[in-house]
């Protein structure tokens, strides 16, 4: 009998209940014990949701983030933390989004959207058992259901995550840390754990000798587990990292279906240990082929009986909840989309099918059938987009720009207030007229620049009042997209993002952010830069069509964007910001397999640029990603300025710019806009000296680190003017306050 089992699940809830939690409860509106009963509550019916399946996941869900969750579990927040006062959960948000201290770095989780809150190490690190929270929620769990499995993230895997001293190597504190997970897997098999699925992403990447030898010791060492264990892997493929997993001494092995080494697996892996199948995908929002997966796996199932568990291909984290909270999505597209719960469901039909035979559930399975889809059109010929070199450019734009030096811009977006918020609403619910939200949204606009100009900031935005979210606004404005109400998906904490559904043809019926940008620029004569969401990006965040590649869907979307480029260059905006802050999680985990996607992205990046004069300046914008091994690439968009993250990470990305020397300019982040803490001058000038130690001042920019919509106007402004005090403070130090060089 084949078993079923889920990996993880959305925790925010059908109508995002954990953020308006989060967010009244850090606005001091409601109590801890507030907060914490809507956290149960969650649980409780995110487990009543799976409650169909043979095993329940535990663990999974976060207040915040589950790699945190880990560091808490180990007693590894970080010591500038662990000294506040407030207790345990003070302790934790401050950790995840800063206060009296800095918060930790935040990077992406491997290919996704979603977003962690890094570990810190040092040589002097000590781990220290908290298992509270797994407890308590293994205890709610098995009031819904006995079989029970906590979720870890797995020793090697946190280790590798995490950012360290310089010159020191976590995977060093592995035989630290070891005793903690062995005591840990005891306690969870008192508990009455059934298994216990610690999840290593990390073995679909290219592994390290010493990343190698330490999967052989940690396993070795967690081998006498009186709970046994199911190795998890997603997010790639094992290749030839199986041989090392093959030789681990563990009870299971999830692995994605999806790929295509998956059978050759099936057949090698002993009979005797459990081979966990991800056959329903946990990264999309279509419908499982059903019938396709019976074919593919039925002899497995023969073969394996209960040792063969079907699952989604990872954690359900990154799909919405439950599509038949959608009452306006067209009927025959709302027929080929399965959120979590029709996933779960999914699974429950082929376990039937492959316990019962196919006859058993047929009825069901003709249900489930999908609508055909539209044949993809031919592809058509692309346009021209090489533009003159750097240097050629950059004399180009010093001329007409006449900035000084260290110039100072933002992201993108101001603060979305509540107004701006019921305003939109009003309008897209109709009970607001066009003339009255565009002469709102105007007004929001004015307001912006104006701050702006009082501030002293040299190169100004519109603060994009008129958008929701970065993909969705653009996603709305193009032909090929449809859109959810209650599609939400956690990229962080209480941030949520709604990914538009790409379904179709993209194409462009009329100028998208012109109107606005150019509004914003007749109230001044400072430059304003419009401001695009990059092809990438959009289909990276995007639920993206799989009836055809993925680099034809990101053509077309690069083909609509250009004219909208095109449009902002001939109504006079000389700086126009294509932001890609997604490029480096749609690349595959393994290096050799991400040339191609990197190609692909640098060819749409610079399709959508490509069209402009040498004098009119492009930017781009990335966060939050690692961008060791991918700096090339990034150099090949060939945009005049690059604006990244540097303060959150503490400026570790210059290590990677140091090796690299990167050619054009670029905007370091110079504080961390996930916090409410207001920087100081000093530490945005030190980090602007450590960026000149790097790149020359010729080719600086001073921002913030990321876009300010989530941010109050009571912390950009304070904010903001430090950072244009460090602007002239570094000007004076580089000797070139007054003059006019970028």
């Amino acid at each position: 009998m084949a078993l079923t089992h889920n990996l993880g699940s959305p925790r925010i809830g059908g109508h995002r209940e954990l953020k308006t939690a989060l967010e009244a409860y850090w606005k001091k509106e409601i109590s801890q014990q507030d907060l914490e009963q809507t956290a149960t509550e969650l649980r409780l019916s995110q487990w009543q949701a799976q409650s169909a399946l043979d095993l329940l996941p535990v663990g999974d869900f976060s207040l915040y983030d589950h790699v945190l969750d880990m560091s808490v579990t180990l007693g590894n927040l970080p010591e500038r933390v662990r000294s506040l006062p407030g207790g345990e959960l003070t302790q934790y948000f401050t950790a995840a989004r800063g206060g009296e201290v800095p918060a930790g770095e935040m990077t992406k989780w491997f290919t996704t959207n979603y977003h962690i809150i890094v570990p810190e190490f040092h040589e002097g690190t000590q781990f220290q058992l908290n298992p509270s929270r797994l407890v308590q929620q293994l205890r709610e769990a098995r009031t819904v259901k006995g079989q029970v499995k906590p979720v870890l993230v797995g020793p090697v895997t946190y280790l590798a995550l995490g950012k360290a001293t310089a010159g020191f190597a976590p995977l060093s504190l592995l035989p630290r840390l070891l005793p903690l997970y062995q005591e840990l897997l005891v306690l969870l098999a008192a508990e009455g754990a059934s298994w216990v699925q610690m999840d290593e992403p990390l073995l679909c990447q290219e592994l390290s000798a010493l990343q190698t030898q330490a999967f052989h010791q940690a396993y070795q060492a967690l081998s006498s587990s009186p709970v046994p264990l199911l190795l998890t892997t997603y997010f790639g493929r094992l290749a030839e990292n199986y041989a090392l997993v093959r030789k681990l001494p563990v009870a299971g092995l999830h692995i994605d279906a999806q790929q295509d080494e998956a059978q050759k697996i099936e057949a090698d892996w002993p009979l005797d240990k459990v081979l966990s199948l991800g056959v329903v995908n946990g990264r999309n929002i279509w419908k499982t082929n059903l019938k396709s997966v019976i074919n593919q796996w039925g002899n497995a199932a023969s073969r394996r009986g209960d040792r063969l568990w079907l699952a989604p291909t990872c954690s359900l984290l990154h799909v919405p909840l439950d599509v038949n909270l959608e009452t306006a999505l067209p009927k025959d597209l709302k027929q080929r989309l399965a959120f979590a719960h029709q996933k779960l469901h999914e699974l429950t039909l082929l376990a039937k099918a492959f316990n019962h035979g196919l006859d058993s559930v047929a009825d069901e399975f003709e249900a489930h059938q999908s609508p055909e889809r539209p044949t993809p059109p031919a592809s058509t010929p692309l346009p021209n987009y090489q533009r003159a070199p750097f240097e050629q450019r950059q004399v180009l734009q010093r001329e007409r720009f006449r900035l000084p030096l260290y110039p100072t811009t933002t992201i993108g977006s101001f603060p979305q207030t509540a107004e701006i918020r019921r305003v939109r609403r009003s309008w897209k619910s109709g009970k607001l007229s066009d003339s009255a939200y565009h002469e709102a949204i105007r007004a929001e606009i004015a307001h912006a620049i104006s701050r702006q100009e009082e501030l002293g900031l040299d190169v100004l935005v519109h603060g994009e009042a008129e958008r929701g979210d970065m993909v969705e606004y653009f996603g709305e404005q193009l032909e090929g997209f449809a859109f959810t109400e209650f599609g939400w998906v956690q990229s962080y904490g209480s941030r949520c993002v709604k990914p538009p559904i790409l379904y179709g043809d993209v194409r462009r019926p009329h100028p998208i952010t012109v109107p606005w940008i150019t509004y914003a620029q007749s109230l001044t004569d400072k430059p304003v830069k419009g401001m695009l969401t990059g092809p990438v990006t959009i289909l990276n965040w995007s639920f993206v069509r799989e009836d055809q590649p993925r680099a034809l869907s990101c053509q077309q979307i690069a083909l609509a964007l250009r004219e909208e480029v095109l449009d902002l260059e001939k109504a006079g905006i000389a700086i126009i910001q294509i932001d890609e802050a997604a490029l480096k999680e749609g690349m595959p985990l393994r290096p050799a397999e991400g040339k191609a996607y990197l190609a692909e992205a640098v060819h749409c990046f610079r399709l959508t640029a490509g069209g402009v004069c040498d004098s009119t300046q492009i930017h781009t914008h990335m966060c939050y990603s690692d961008f060791r091994g991918i700096l090339d690439a990034i150099a090949d968009l060939d945009a005049d300025v690059l604006t990244i993250e540097t303060a959150k990470s503490g400026g570790n990305l210059w290590d990677s710019f140091r090796a690299f020397a990167y050619p054009n300019a670029v905007g370091p982040g110079v504080y961390d806009i996930h916090s409410p803490r207001i920087p100081s001058v000093d530490e945005m000038v030190s980090l602007l000296r450590t960026a000149g130690e790097v790149l020359p001042p010729q080719r600086l920019w001073v921002n913030p680190d990321c876009g300010l919509k989530t941010r109050q106007w009571s912390e950009v402004l304070p904010s903001l003017t430090q950072m244009v005090e460090a602007a002239r403070q570094i000007r004076r130090l580089s000797g070139a306050e007054t003059s006019h060089v970028i």
